[in-house]
């Protein structure tokens, strides 16, 4: 315990220490952040070099703690290797964030190097090593470890858009990994989270708003990466399936981010890398709260998460069940609350029959397609577009194409209608008539009047040259 009180304090202190000179140095050398009035919204030019203060407050603790006579040498050699593997990998993680914050790589570049350190922690023996008593090996252990450690590592990253949060959320989760591990009795990971959280303690007096200093990439990118290590080596302590959902748990604001905004981004057809203003602590903002109020409000949500990581990890079924299943009640919750679009316009597919008219309408759409296709007169062509205008709600159809009228269905009387009209030449056209009061309109019409005019244009007979005049040339 000594020793555990000793690298909390000492990575505060350090951290205290050394955040004002990695701001002075960041400035120096033009490591700052600009304002930009979108989506950087701090009033002044803040240094973004931060993560450095807390990596060196973490490793000087260490080097610190070898030096006094607790025991630091036996729990060092006999129960804490992963330290020693893992602080190079940290230091690449750390390394790699920097030059972003300095060059600003490209996502697939940092994903790239992400990708290649998870896989080293994997050989270094921080893996997913079973599915509650179910083992997990071989290359499915490694996939899962490295698609864990990505997620973290990036969840830390796109949360880190506010004063004080991704510090904050990560402090939170370093305080309930470190209660776990001691109710588990894992001393080693215990040891290992303790300077993190005091190095957070330190940097969070700096990087509350108004922030004076940013983690940046080098700090949030070693942090999610630790973190998601540290949460690894408590699931090795979880014999039941139910158990792994512990150390999920401790990390869901950051992870529920992440998967909201990938989610978001696909229903929008945006690129899942994109920077948006949709994150979490965005739509507090939009909501009408103060940045304070909404830092407070997701601190909160934080520790209620982290507490219920740890009630879970502590009780049995079905007590333990009953605690996931209320913490995902309170996660649809306030996704709900936050009042998102896209879940909405999903929601309203799934629960009212739209998913299932959309895809009856692509089916109708690639009938119709193969249909025309296979026509090799205009009749022919008008009968496919007039079977599938009249599944698409088209009450009236009508063709006029070379000096030829073709006609089917009428508009009820005292109905009102709006007519889709399809140009295909001077003289020739394409008119499609619908009841205006007919609900649910499919998202296939423009397709498939795009297809109709396509089929038609090509039935038509070829424009004839004047009487007397010259054929048509070809180029050679």
């Amino acid at each position: 315990m000594a020793s555990l009180v000793f690298l909390i304090v000492l990575g505060w202190l350090l951290s205290l220490l050394l955040t004002p000179l990695v701001a002075k140095a960041s400035v120096r050398f033009g490591y700052i952040d600009q304002p930009d009035g979108r989506r950087r919204l701090h009033p002044r030019s803040v240094p973004r070099t931060g993560g450095a203060a807390v990596a060196g407050a973490y490793l000087a603790s260490y080097l610190l703690w070898l030096l006094t006579p607790l025991r630091a040498n036996v729990l060092l050699g006999a129960n804490l290797p992963s330290i020693a593997t893992l602080a190079p990998l940290v230091g690449v993680m750390f390394l790699l964030g920097l030059s972003d914050d300095i060059t600003d790589l490209s996502p697939w570049q940092k994903l790239t190097g992400q990708a290649i350190i998870s896989g080293l922690a994997y050989s270094a023996g921080v893996r997913l090593e079973s599915l509650g008593t179910l083992p997990v090996e071989g290359w499915l252990s490694f996939a899962l470890t490295v698609a864990w450690l990505l997620v973290c590592t990036n969840a830390f990253n796109l949360i880190d858009g506010m004063d004080g949060l991704a510090c904050g959320i990560g402090l939170v989760a370093c305080l309930s990994t470190l209660v776990a591990a001691l109710t588990q009795s894992n001393i080693p990971l215990a040891l290992a989270v303790a300077p993190l959280g005091g190095a957070l303690l330190g940097f969070l007096l700096y990087n509350k708003p108004p922030a004076r200093i940013f983690l940046g990439d080098c700090g949030s990118l070693s942090v999610g990466f630790l973190l998601g290590c540290f949460a690894l080596l408590w699931s090795q302590k979880c014999v039941t399936l139910l158990g792994l959902t512990a150390p999920l748990m401790a990390l869901a604001l950051p992870l529920l981010d992440t998967g909201v905004a990938i989610v978001r981004r696909w229903l929008r057809g945006q690129p899942i890398f994109s920077a948006d203003r949709g994150h979490i602590h965005h739509r507090l903002l939009d909501r009408g709260l103060t940045p304070r109020g909404a830092l407070l409000v997701l601190y909160g949500a934080a520790g209620l998460a982290s507490a219920l990581a740890l009630l879970q990890n502590a009780i049995y079924s079905p007590g333990g069940a009953l605690v996931v299943i209320v913490f995902a009640a309170l996660v649809g919750l306030g996704v709900q609350r936050l009042g998102y679009i896209e879940f909405g316009a999903a929601g309203k597919l799934l629960l009212h029959g739209g998913l299932r008219r959309a895809v009856r309408d692509e089916i109708l759409l690639e009938q119709f397609r193969r249909a025309v296709n296979l026509a090799t007169t205009p009749e022919e062509c008008w009968a496919a577009i007039e079977s599938a205008a009249g599944s698409f709600g088209f009450v009236q159809r009508e063709l006029h194409m070379e000096g030829q009228r073709y006609a089917s269905g009428s508009i009820p009387p005292g109905q009102r209608a709006w007519t889709l009209s399809i140009p295909l030449s001077e003289n020739d056209r394409l008119e499609l008539q619908r009841i205006a009061d007919l609900q649910a309109l499919s998202l296939a019409i423009a397709p498939f009047a795009d297809t109709a005019a396509a089929a038609l244009r090509r039935h038509r007979k070829p424009a004839q040259p004047p009487s007397g005049g010259p054929a048509p040339s070809q180029a050679a």
